[in-house]
C-alpha cells in the first residue's frame, strides 16, 4: 500500500508565488513508487482545489484556465476524519459530498502567513492527522520575529539589539518610539514587518525621515513591527535542521549572495532558468568560506535555535556574521523553508527524495509519541453534581 501524502501549497500570503514552486519541487522529488501524491492548492482568496494539473508548476501562469481542470475540495475539523472531500454534491443525494481521497499524511509546503505560521498546523492538529514539519506553537513563535528574538535571547542565543511595537502604539507613542528607538539603536537601522519572509517589506533607514517611510511601509502588512540595529559590513549564513527538538542535525552552510545592502525578494527568488526556480537558484556559496571555528559556532547555534523554539521537520535558520568582530546573530528561523532546503541537503549527502522520506517519517514518528500522551479524563463531573454551582439560571441548586 502507498503512503497517500496531501501536500498543500498557495495560501493567503505574500510568498504564494514561492510556496507553488516549492511544493512543486517536494513533489517531484517524492517516489511514486512508495507515495500517492495529493496535491491540495490553496488560492489567495483561500479556496482549495486538488488536481493533476496542480504539479506541473507552467499551469500556474494562467490560474483561471488552472482552476477549470481541478476540483474545489474541504476537509472536515472533525478529529479522525482524514478525507478529502470534494465541494460538489453526489448524484442524487443533496447532502452528500464524495470523498476525494482518504490521506495518510500532509505536507505543508505554505510560506508566510497564514501557512507557516501555525494557523493551517492547528486545522490540521483539529483533524489530528499526521503531517510534517512544526506544530502550532513552534510555527508561531518562529514566524513572529519579536517573539522569537524574545525566546532565543532568554535562552542566550544571541541576537541583534531591537525595539518593537504596534502600529497603533506607533501613532498613540509616536514620539516615545522614535526616541527609543535613537537613543538604543542609533541609525541605520533595519524596519521589518515582524511575521513576514521573503524580505517583504523590508527596508534599511539611516535618519528619522526614512524611519518614518520604512515603518509607513511595514503597517501595510502587519500590526507589529519590528526595528533592529543593522549591521553594515555583515556577512549572511544560512544553516537547515532536519529532525526534532531532541535529535536533530545540521546541513553544510550557505552564503547567499545579495545584490544590494539587503538580501531581496529578487536575489531569493528571481535568479536561474526559466525552469529552476525557488531558493536552489538564487546565488550562493556552498558551503560557505569561513573558518573552522565559525561554522561550528553557527552550526551549533542554528541547533540551539531550532532546540529553543521545539521546532521539527525541515527548517532554516538565517544568520548574521558582523566582519567587524566576527559576532554571530540569528536573524531569523524559516520554519518552512523555501525549496524546503533540499539543496543544503544535497550538498550535505541527502538527497531531495531521501529528505522527503525522513519528512514523512518524522511525521508519523511524532503522531505515534503523541498518541500515548492523556489528553482527557475519563471521569464525568456532571454525573457527580460537579461544575453546576454559580452557573448562570442555577439558582437554588447546590
Amino acid at each position: 500500500m502507498k503512503t497517500k501524502v496531501g501536500v498543500f501549497f498557495g495560501g493567503r500570503s505574500t510568498e504564494h508565488e514561492i510556496s507553488v514552486i516549492s511544493a512543486n519541487q517536494a513533489m517531484a522529488a517524492m517516489s511514486r513508487e512508495k507515495y500517492d501524491i495529493i496535491p491540495v492548492y490553496i488560492t489567495k482568496e483561500g479556496k482549495w482545489y486538488t488536481g493533476d494539473a496542480l504539479t506541473d508548476v507552467a499551469n500556474f501562469r494562467d490560474t483561471a484556465a488552472l482552476l477549470q481542470k481541478c476540483e474545489p475540495v474541504y476537509m472536515r475539523p472533525i478529529y479522525g476524519d482524514y478525507n478529502l472531500y470534494s465541494m460538489k454534491t453526489a448524484g442524487i443525494f443533496r447532502h452528500a459530498h464524495k470523498i476525494i481521497a482518504t490521506l495518510d499524511v500532509v505536507l505543508p509546503v505554505l510560506h508566510g502567513s497564514n501557512g507557516e505560521d501555525g494557523t493551517f498546523q492547528g486545522v490540521i492538529e483539529t483533524i489530528g492527522i499526521p503531517f510534517a514539519g512544526c506544530d502550532v506553537l513552534s510555527s508561531a513563535n518562529g514566524m513572529d520575529k519579536i517573539t522569537m528574538k524574545m525566546i532565543l535571547a532568554s535562552e542566550d542565543v544571541p541576537v541583534v539589539d531591537y525595539v518593537w511595537f504596534t502600529d497603533k502604539e506607533w501613532f498613540s507613542r509616536h514620539d516615545a518610539l522614535v526616541e527609543k528607538i535613537e537613543a538604543k539603536l542609533g541609525y541605520p537601522v533595519i524596519v521589518k514587518p515582524a511575521n513576514l519572509g521573503s524580505s517583504v517589506g523590508i527596508h534599511r533607514a539611516d535618519d528619522r525621515k526614512a524611519l518614518e517611510a520604512a515603518v509607513a511601509d511595514a503597517e501595510k502588512y502587519t500590526s507589529r513591527i519590528i526595528v533592529e540595529h543593522l549591521v553594515e559590513d555583515l556577512c549572511e549564513i544560512n544553516c537547515s535542521v532536519l529532525g526534532n527538538c531532541d535529535d536533530y542535525r545540521m546541513s553544510v552552510l550557505e552564503e547567499p549572495i545579495k545584490s544590494g545592502e539587503i538580501l531581496s525578494y529578487e536575489d531569493k527568488y528571481m535568479g536561474g532558468t526559466k525552469t529552476e526556480r525557488g531558493m536552489q537558484a538564487s546565488k550562493k556559496r556552498i558551503p560557505a568560506d569561513l573558518p573552522a571555528d565559525m561554522t561550528e559556532r553557527i552550526k551549533f547555534l542554528a541547533g540551539e535555535t531550532f532546540r529553543v523554539l521545539s521546532c521539527h521537520g525541515v527548517s532554516r535558520v538565517d544568520f548574521i556574521v558582523d566582519r567587524k568582530d566576527n559576532s554571530v546573530y540569528v536573524n531569523e528561523i524559516n520554519t518552512i523553508p523555501g525549496s524546503l532546503s533540499f539543496y543544503l541537503w544535497e550538498a550535505t549527502g541527502l538527497a531531495f527524495d531521501a529528505l522527503m522520506d525522513e519528512l514523512v517519517r518524522l511525521a508519523f514518528k511524532r503522531k505515534e509519541e503523541q498518541s500515548r500522551k492523556i489528553v482527557s479524563y475519563s471521569a464525568n463531573i456532571f454525573a457527580m453534581g460537579g461544575g453546576v454551582k454559580g452557573a448562570k439560571g442555577a439558582k437554588g441548586v447546590k
